[in-house]
C-alpha cells in the first residue's frame, strides 16, 4: 500500500477511532525508539511473519529521516543460508534489554514459547508493544490475547468487528510512525517528498526484505 492509498484510506476513516488509535500507538512506537536511538525488534507468531510491516517501517525510517524506525526482523525459523538481516532467531528476544523496543504482531495465537520470550524481554528492560489481531467478536477474550496485552506496555487490538484487517492497521501505524511530530510547515513538503520517493522506488532494485 503506497502513500496515496494510505491517504485515501485515512480520508475514508476520518472521524473514526482508528485514525486516533493508530496515531497514538505510532506515537508510542516512535517515542520509544527515538528516546533510545533505535533498537527496534519486530516479531510475529510461528505462522505469521510481519514482512510488510518490516518493509514499510524501513521505508518510513528513510523517508522521515528517522533511522531508529528501521527494525530487526526476528524470525521463528530462519532458513539456513539466509542473509544476515533475515537470520535473526528467537534467541535475540532473550537478549533484549533496556533501551530496546520489541514490537509483537500477532494475527493468531501468539503461542506459549513466544510469550515466554516476550516476558523475558520485558523483564530485561525492553519496552514491549503489541499489534493484536487475535481479538474475537463478542465472545470470551482468548487467553493468549490477554497474556500478550498484559505483557505489553502499549497494545492496539484489532477485533473481528473492526471492519479493518491487521494488515491495513499495520499500514496506518507505519505511515503514522514516519509522520508524527513533523517540523512546522513540513507536512505538505513531506507528503510531496513521499510521493517523489514512491516514484523513484518503482524503478529501484528489489528491497532488502
Amino acid at each position: 500500500m503506497d502513500a496515496v492509498r494510505v491517504a485515501l484510506l485515512r480520508e475514508a476513516l476520518a472521524g473514526t477511532e482508528w485514525l486516533r488509535d493508530t496515531r497514538r500507538f505510532a506515537g508510542t512506537l516512535r517515542g520509544s525508539v527515538g528516546a533510545h536511538g533505535g533498537g527496534l525488534l519486530l516479531v510475529g507468531t510461528a505462522h505469521y511473519e510481519p514482512w510488510h510491516l518490516a518493509a514499510h517501517l524501513d521505508d518510513e525510517a528513510a523517508w522521515s529521516g528517522m533511522p531508529e524506525l528501521s527494525p530487526t526482523l526476528v524470525r521463528h525459523r530462519p532458513p539456513p543460508g539466509a542473509p544476515a538481516h533475515l537470520s535473526v532467531g528467537l534467541g535475540r528476544l532473550e537478549a533484549a534489554g533496556r533501551g530496546e523496543t520489541l514490537l509483537v504482531v500477532a494475527e493468531g495465537n501468539a503461542g506459549e514459547g513466544l510469550l515466554e520470550r516476550v516476558h523475558d524481554a520485558r523483564r530485561g528492560g525492553a519496552t514491549v508493544l503489541a499489534l493484536d489481531g487475535t481479538a474475537g467478536g463478542g465472545g470470551p477474550e482468548p487467553v493468549a490475547r490477554r497474556d500478550l496485552c498484559s505483557l505489553a506496555h502499549d497494545a492496539l487490538a484489532v477485533p473481528d468487528s473492526a471492519g479493518l484487517d491487521l494488515d491495513t492497521v499495520q499500514h496506518l501505524v507505519s505511515a503514522a510512525a514516519g509522520e508524527n511530530g513533523p517540523l512546522p510547515g513540513a507536512r505538505g513538503r513531506r507528503f510531496r517528498d513521499r510521493l517523489s520517493r514512491l516514484v523513484d522506488q518503482l524503478a529501484a532494485p528489489p528491497h532488502r526484505w
